[in-house]
């Protein structure tokens, strides 16, 4: 990717904030990571890949952001917006981390990350484990998911549980 047309659409110089839990079918969307390892988690790209040239060859039957991740451009109609702000990263931030290494993955959309430029470093210890599928039996990732639930509502259900 050396054009700056590819430069804009991978985030690096482009002053649009990027989402890196973005919808795959967005004309600018890239492939953020692939899901896999321990737990389900993105194993990130060491480039980005546009999602048109990828999402043919997922097999039929499979969501395509059940195995991979995706990144699009944050936009002001998003249901997770509040303001100018995410409200998803600042649900997930609520949620306790889980234990796991101090160090961040590298990746190529962070200087232009919406959660990134948000909440900064915890965005990027959270990010790996999350995904836009989440299961319906796991209330606290329902809970998180919805955009019509407040962090008091999760600090409550999180205190509740413990």
């Amino acid at each position: 990717m050396d054009s700056t047309a590819d430069r804009a659409r991978d985030g690096r110089d482009s002053p649009l904030r990027w989402c890196p839990s973005g919808d795959a079918d967005r004309p600018e969307t890239v492939v953020l990571g692939v899901r896999s390892g321990e737990r389900d988690q993105v194993v990130y790209l060491a480039e980005p890949v546009p999602a048109a040239d990828v999402l043919g060859s997922i097999p039929e039957g499979i969501a395509p952001n059940r195995v991979l991740r995706f990144a699009s451009h944050c936009v002001s109609d998003c249901a997770n917006r509040v303001g100018e702000a995410c409200g998803l990263i600042e649900r997930i931030t609520t949620v306790p981390a889980e234990p796991g290494p101090a160090a961040v993955p590298r990746c190529h959309l962070r200087p232009h990350c919406k959660w990134w430029n948000q909440v900064g470093v915890e965005a990027c210890h959270r990010c790996p484990a999350l995904t836009t599928l989440e299961p319906r039996d796991n209330e606290l990732a329902v809970l998180v998911a919805d955009p019509a639930t407040t962090r008091e509502e999760l600090e409550s259900w999180i205190a509740a549980e413990q």
